[in-house]
């Protein structure tokens, strides 16, 4: 076994849980890690942020499983939205209400531009194509 791959086993000694609920709250803590204390306010966000969009939302909202290495079509318009939501506020309006199928959603899209600007105060700006 080379010196990198005992490095490893050192650091991660146990495999990641096979339950899905356990894999889950391993994936949220290690996201919470990344954002350290900060992260409290981005997670805030996002919980009235998914609330407001279920309220409004004329149909379900497909929201992929953690472990998928994909998105569906409507977290790429959501993470779109918010990545642009300060800078163009209209498009942003736009992708969400046909995201949600309804003709207005300011109550969405303010919760869009305070996430964003949430990452952006804690040094993560939501820059680039998305890709």
């Amino acid at each position: 076994m080379s010196s990198n791959a005992s490095d490893v086993l050192r650091l991660l000694p146990r495999p990641v849980p096979r339950d899905d609920d356990r894999r889950l709250l391993l994936f949220a803590i290690r996201r919470i890690a990344a954002f350290g204390l900060g992260f409290r306010r981005p997670l805030i966000l996002v919980r009235a942020l998914m609330a407001e969009l279920s309220r409004i939302a004329a149909h379900r909202i497909l929201v992929a499983p953690c472990c998928c290495p994909r998105m569906t079509l409507a977290e790429a318009a959501l993470i779109d939205a918010v990545a642009m939501a300060d800078r163009d506020a209209r498009a942003a309006h736009r992708r969400l209400s046909a995201m949600l199928g309804v003709g207005n959603c300011l109550g969405a899209l303010a919760s869009a531009q305070a996430l964003g600007q949430a990452f952006a105060d804690l040094g993560r700006p939501l820059f680039g194509d998305g890709d």
